[in-house]
Order: structure tokens, then sequence, then C-alpha cells
């Protein structure tokens, strides 16, 4: 019996573990929470300090964090494909997307968002360093991956980083380049997409 529990907002970055949950072809739990209230509330803050979704119950185990997550869906439904086997050099690729998109990339996103300057003798303080250099940094890495960025293979790591890129395209936050363009092309060609699909459009 699945003894997943999935905590959610459909207006939250909940979403992008809905889009893995359908790429898996799982199911779980789901429980709903409302902003400023049930997610506040002292019961949900025993399993997100931070009062927030998602966070996902796997028996005793609880984790909250989008990218944890997604790596740790991909782990346990491992014959599913969605993460490079632990010997395959591509393993070391998909954690760096992961990686990037939750540290440097998430940081770098809201520092525009909160209209954060970043003075250039600032710059070595900071894990993206300028906006700029994470900008090119990602056209750079696109252009390497053909289709996925983790080559032919599908992965997680294209559920967190690409839903990250179909956001911000959708907000108007991320200037339109074409190997991004390619990218979320591809992406759209999932039929896992479509089960969230609104959410990007």
């Amino acid at each position: 019996m699945n003894q997943m529990t999935f905590y959610t907002n459909p207006e939250s970055r909940s979403v992008v573990v809905e889009w893995l949950l359908a790429e898996l072809e799982i199911d779980c739990t789901r429980v709903t929470l409302d902003y400023g209230t049930s997610m506040k509330a002292p019961e949900y803050l025993a399993i997100n300090p931070f009062g927030k979704v998602p966070a996902l119950v796997d028996g005793d185990l609880v984790i909250y964090e989008t990218a944890a997550i997604c790596a740790y869906l991909a782990d346990k439904y491992s014959d599913k494909g969605l993460a490079p086997a632990l010997d395959d050099p591509k393993r070391g690729l998909y954690y760096r997307w992961l990686f990037l998109a939750a540290g440097p990339w998430e940081a770098a996103n809201v520092d525009r968002l909160l209209k954060v300057a970043i003075a250039p003798e600032q710059e070595m303080f900071v894990g993206y360093g300028n906006y700029n250099t994470l900008y090119q940094a990602v056209i750079k890495g696109l252009t390497e991956a053909q289709p996925y960025l983790c080559g032919a293979q599908f992965t997680a790591a294209d559920v967190y980083v690409g839903a990250g890129i179909l956001w911000e395209l959708k907000m108007g936050t991320l200037q339109p380049h074409p190997e991004i363009l390619r990218y979320v092309e591809n992406l759209r060609l999932r039929p896992s997409l479509q089960t969230i699909a609104a959410t990007f459009s």
C-alpha cells in the first residue's frame, strides 16, 4: 500500500512535483493546504517548519524541498528511468542541473524579483556572481543538452529545471533565446506536461 502523502497547493511549486508524479505514473494521498492558514497550522509546521508546500511524507520520512522531492522520487522509482544510474557519468550532469536550479538560479531570480542589485565588488560573495553570468551558463548548458539536460534521457532534472523555465517565460522574467525555446518545445512534447499545461500557458 502506498503510504506517501503529498502536501500541496495548486498555486505553488507543488505543480513541479505534480508533473513528476504524472511522468512517473504514480499516485499518492494529496492534502491541499491554504496560504496563511493550514500551511501555518502547528500540525503542518511539525512537517515543514517553513510552513510552505510542497512537502512529501513517505512513511517516517519527511522531505520538504522541491528539488529534493524530485530527486527522491526519481530514485525511489528508479525503474521509470527518470535519473541516470549511479554509475552513469551523466549522473554528475544530472546533479549539476538540479543544484544549479535549486541554488544559484533560484537566488538570482529572487534577487531580481526583489530588485536586489549585486555590485561588482559583491559578486565574489554571491553564488551566481551576476545574473548575466548565470544566464550565459544556462544557455551554454542548454546548447550542449540535446534534446534533454542529460542527452536522450528525460530526467527529474528536466521536470525541475523545465518547470522553472516555463514559469519564467510565462511571467516574462526570462529573456527568450533560441536554445531556451528549442528546449521548451521538446518539453511540451511530453504527455505528462499536459496534466499541468494550464499552469504554464
